[in-house]
């Protein structure tokens, strides 16, 4: 497997167990849609957070978060919008980002809570 993909299988695990941590049920991981994949769907209380998860090993490009591009968004909100429906949800949706740079051998986690708005 490539360093690349390691690297985000690490920083999604590192995700999940951050979150479980902090008191949400993970309800999937890497549902995938058309043409999107939601990285984490997870659950606090009466809100259903959909996670976005980037990792780096550097912040020599930019911050994990500002890879987020629109048309992923897109895709993203549609995904969601069909997961809701099939399952017959009614929850509040709120879409996060779980930004992990890899700092020495540890990673620093940033949880962005309503880092993008859907429209």
């Amino acid at each position: 497997m490539a360093k690349h993909n390691e690297l985000g299988k690490k920083g999604e695990q590192l995700a999940v167990d951050f979150l479980i941590k902090n008191s949400y049920d993970i309800v999937e991981r890497n549902y995938r849609f058309d043409k999107a994949e939601v990285d984490i769907i997870a659950q606090k209380e009466d809100t259903l957070a959909i996670i976005e998860v980037k990792t780096r090993s550097t912040i020599d490009f930019g911050n994990p978060q500002d890879f987020v591009k629109p048309k992923q968004i897109k895709n993203l909100v549609k995904a969601v919008d069909e997961y809701v429906n099939v399952n017959g949800l009614d929850v509040e949706v709120r879409f996060d980002i779980i930004a992990i740079v890899k700092e020495g051998k540890s990673f620093k986690i940033e949880h962005l809570e309503d880092a993008f708005y859907h429209f």
